[in-house]
């Protein structure tokens, strides 16, 4: 028996040592990290670069701003509209405008070439609104566009007037120095995506399709230069989307018969959906590596710790203690399942009256491999309880395709990027918001999604939040970037 103990115990310890030397062996063969070296070809453009930034700063002065039920106003719409056509007349002179659906516009810049695929540059004119409350917190008036300490400040500044007027400062420039796109470039613009998208980016995509129109890629916003962001990783990252979550929001309900709070009954409606929502809680869905991320990961092993670095390369082995690491950060989090957040509640009219109705609203942002249907199977798994009426909102969009590693999109992504931040190493990733790019899938082999914005702790804070703005330099660099890409895309 001890013979036979000695034998097996001594093929254990081989077999341990043939597997730490693979691991270690995957560990130490990670390839170079991908710093991409300068590529020649690029000429910045030279403009006033002050009236280019003062331009930006009167499109972010126009409030735009779209609430949960309704879009920007017609009429706010058009104050846009007209400013941009005094401001940059080249292009409404040469590119073919339309209006559609609410408000979006569609630029037109016809080719040269019709036989080769158009390609479509997207931004969208509207902006979240600005919480009253917060409205003593921001150093400015957030609707000042105030040019001051190198930003300019403003509610809609990153999120996305930068985006859109850099696509026309770009585009004016050019026309000035007689550049004529080889295949067809459009600028479409949309006027609602920040409530989904169904007024400006579905028209715009609907008449596309009418049109026969099929692009070889749309590039949109929900990328960035990303630095601080990446634990374990040093310096600037090209962090290029090329997936996005799907999106769905549920809402909880319980009725019940009430009454007065001196008898109330074992249980009430609030008692009842507090239950589910802690379920819901508790209960996240499972997590895993799906292909997008997993591409990031192999991107940026090279640049991480060596415990970091080991995980990623042994993912064979390792693949659960990645992610249950990777898990406990937010960011971390939401690249690794469908995430699940609760975000309303509301029951009662006093404080002496047993509520009659309890309503909940749980959104989700859908990890690619799951679906809209499979999160709704979810929900009432874990809800389990007749009681609780289980109802998906309207705004449904499935988890997006992935473009591919190897399009053309990405490729002229990344020489575009090679050129004016040589060094940068260019990672794809998965977009865990959401994107008009989402809607174009109909109309577009790839969809990618980068603005070459800096975003680190402290700057990220300001999207969507307080004293949102965006530096000069950063505002500069997108017109730089959006004329290189339509240069090296449409050259």
């Amino acid at each position: 028996m001890n013979k036979w103990l000695k034998v097996g115990g001594g093929g254990l310890l081989a077999a341990v040592a043939v597997l730490a030397v693979v691991v270690l062996g995957r560990t130490w063969a990670t390839p170079k990290p991908v710093v991409d070296a300068a590529v020649g070809g690029y000429v910045p453009l030279t403009f006033d670069e002050a009236a280019a930034v003062e331009r930006f700063a009167g499109a972010v002065r126009l409030s735009t701003v779209s609430m949960g039920d309704a879009p920007p106003s017609t009429m706010d719409l058009d104050a846009l509209h007209s400013y941009l056509s005094q401001q940059f007349p080249q292009v409404h002179a040469t590119l073919q405008v339309e209006q559609v659906g609410h408000g979006a516009l569609l630029f037109t810049w016809k080719g040269k070439e019709s036989t080769v695929a158009p390609i479509i540059l997207m931004a969208h004119q509207d902006t979240v609104p600005v919480d009253s409350n917060t409205r003593d917190r921001w150093t400015r008036d957030p609707w000042s566009g105030a040019v001051a300490d190198g930003v300019v400040w403003g509610r809609g500044a990153l999120d996305d007037k930068a985006s859109l007027v850099s696509t026309l400062e770009a585009a004016e420039q050019l026309l000035k120095q007689g550049f004529q796109p080889r295949r067809t470039i459009y600028f479409a613009f949309g006027s609602d995506e920040e409530r989904g998208g169904a007024q400006g980016a579905v028209a715009i995509v609907d008449l596309l399709k009418e049109r026969g129109v099929h692009a070889q890629f749309v590039l949109d916003e929900g990328g960035a230069y990303t630095n601080g962001l990446m634990p374990g990783v040093a310096g600037d990252l090209a962090m290029v989307g090329i997936a996005e979550k799907g999106y769905m929001s549920v809402r909880l309900s319980v009725q019940a018969n009430g009454g007065h709070s001196s008898q109330p009954l074992p249980q009430s409606a609030i008692g009842i959906l507090s239950q589910a929502m802690v379920r819901l809680e508790a209960n996240q869905s499972p997590g895993h590596l799906e292909p997008t991320t997993a591409a990031m990961l192999d991107t940026l092993a090279p640049l991480l710790p060596f415990p970091a670095r080991m995980a990623v390369r042994n993912r064979w082995l390792l693949g659960s203690v990645l992610i249950d690491q990777l898990s406990k950060t937010p960011a971390g989090n939401a690249m690794m399942r469908t995430t699940t957040a609760e975000t309303t509640f509301s029951a009662g009219i006093k404080d002496n009256v047993l509520p009659t109705v309890a309503n909940a609203t749980v959104n989700f942002r859908i990890l690619p491999g799951d679906t809209v249907a499979s999160v709704l199977e979810h929900v009432r798994k874990v809800v389990a309880d007749p009681r609780v009426d289980i109802t998906p909102g309207e705004e449904q969009n499935e988890p997006s395709p992935t473009s591919p590693l190897d399009g053309e999109g990405l490729a002229l992504v990344r020489r575009t990027i090679q050129q004016v931040a040589p060094g940068v190493p260019v990672v794809p990733y998965l977009v865990t918001g959401a994107t008009d790019a989402s809607h174009y899938v109909p109309v577009s082999t790839e969809q990618l999604r980068f603005v070459p914005y800096h975003f680190t702790p402290v700057t990220i804070e300001r999207f969507h939040g307080i004293n949102e703005g965006v530096s000069v330099s950063d505002y500069l660099n997108c017109v730089q970037f959006a004329a290189q890409f339509m240069r090296n895309a449409a050259g």
